[in-house]
C-alpha cells in the first residue's frame, strides 16, 4: 500500500500530480471543515507535504498522531514548529541548494534595479515623460560596498556574483565563518554604516524578527540601499516605510513583505522602491527542482527512514 500523505495547501500542479502518483495523497485544503476531517481521519496519515506559506504548527501535528515525516516546499521553514516535530520524532525536510542560484540572481538584479532606477525609468518611458525631460541620474553599482546579512548558501552565492562587479564585501552572521575571505562585521549596525548596499539573505523566524531595526536603517543612511530576498519579518516594516517616505535611505528593493500579499500602501507611490511578488525562486527550472526534492524526501524517508535534506 502507498503511504498516506496529507497535503496542507495548494502546491504547484506538477508537484501535486507527482505526489498523487507516488503516494496516497489527500488535499486537506479541499475539506470544508478541516478540523472535523482530521478528528475523524487524522490517524491515517504518516506523511505531510506543505510549504512555507502554510507551514505546520503543533496543533496540526497533534491532529496527526501517526505522522512521521514533513516535507516542505521551500528552503524557509519558520512556519513549521520544528521543536514540536522533534519532540514527536517527526522528520522535517526542506528544499535547500536547488533555489540558491535563482535567489542570488534576483538579489543582484534587484540591487542593480534600485540603484540605477531601472523600474522607475521604465515607468518614466511608459508615461511619456521622456518626451518632456531626461531621467534623473542614478547610482553606480560596480566597485561599491556590499553588506550581506546572512552568509549561508544564498548569501555566499550573492557574494560570488558581486565579486564580478568588483564590489567590496562584508557580512554579518551569528558567528564569524572560517572558510570565507570576506570581512566580518561585529554588528549589523556597523555593517549597515559601512555598506552602500545591504542585502538581506538571513532566515526568517523569531530569532531574526525585526533584526533590521531603526538603528540599522539609520546607519545605512541617505545614500544606502536595502535589498530583501529573505523574509519580510526580518525587517521592521513600518520603520522601513517611514524611512523611505522621509528619504532617510536612498531606496529599497523588496521581494518579501511582513504580511504577504499585502504591501504597505505608501510603498506603492514611491519611485525609489522596487516591489516584487515574492518571486526569488520563481523560475520553471527551480520550482521543478524544488518539487522533485519534496517528493524525493518523502520517498527517501519511506524507504530508508531518513530524508535527503533534513532541516538543522
Amino acid at each position: 500500500m502507498k503511504p498516506r500523505v496529507i497535503q496542507i495547501g495548494r502546491l504547484q500542479p506538477s508537484l501535486e500530480t507527482a505526489l498523487a502518483e507516488e503516494f496516497d495523497t489527500h488535499p486537506l485544503w479541499r475539506e470544508a471543515d478541516a478540523p472535523a476531517f482530521l478528528a475523524k481521519n487524522g490517524g491515517q496519515f504518516v506523511g505531510m507535504a506543505t510549504s512555507a506559506r502554510f507551514g505546520a504548527d503543533a496543533k496540526l501535528m497533534d491532529a496527526l498522531p501517526a505522522l512521521r515525516v514533513i516535507s516542505n516546499f521551500g528552503v524557509g521553514y519558520e512556519t513549521i514548529d520544528v521543536a514540536a516535530a522533534q519532540k514527536r520524532g517527526i522528520a522535517v525536510a526542506n528544499t535547500p541548494d536547488v533555489l540558491t542560484d535563482c535567489v542570488a540572481d534576483l538579489a543582484l538584479g534587484l540591487m542593480i534595479d534600485v540603484a540605477r532606477g531601472l523600474s522607475a525609468a521604465e515607468r518614466f518611458v511608459r508615461r511619456g515623460d521622456w518626451l518632456k525631460a531626461q531621467f534623473p541620474l542614478a547610482t553606480r553599482v560596480s566597485g561599491k560596498r556590499l553588506g550581506i546579512l546572512g552568509l549561508g548558501r544564498i548569501g555566499k552565492a550573492i557574494a560570488r556574483r558581486a565579486e564580478g562587479f568588483d564590489m567590496q564585501i562584508r557580512y554579518y552572521n551569528r558567528r564569524k565563518l572560517d572558510d570565507v575571505a570576506y570581512g566580518y562585521a561585529p554588528s549589523l549596525v556597523e555593517l549597515a554604516r559601512w555598506a552602500d548596499f545591504l542585502i538581506i539573505a538571513a532566515a526568517g523566524g523569531p530569532a531574526t524578527r525585526n533584526l533590521v531595526s531603526t538603528d540599522v536603517i539609520d546607519a545605512l543612511g541617505t545614500k544606502g540601499f536595502l535589498v530583501n530576498v529573505a523574509r519580510g519579518s526580518v525587517v521592521d516594516e513600518p520603520v522601513l516605510v517611514r524611512a523611505l517616505g522621509e528619504k532617510r535611505i536612498a531606496g529599497a528593493a523588496l521581494d518579501v513583505f511582513a504580511d504577504e500579499p499585502n504591501v504597505p500602501a505608501p510603498l506603492l507611490e514611491l519611485d525609489n522602491v522596487v516591489l516584487l511578488p515574492h518571486i526569488a525562486s520563481g523560475t520553471h527550472e527551480t520550482r521543478a527542482a524544488m518539487g522533485n526534492l519534496v517528493v524525493e524526501n518523502l520517498r527517501a524517508f519511506f524507504s530508508t527512514g531518513r530524508v535527503k535534506t533534513p532541516v538543522a
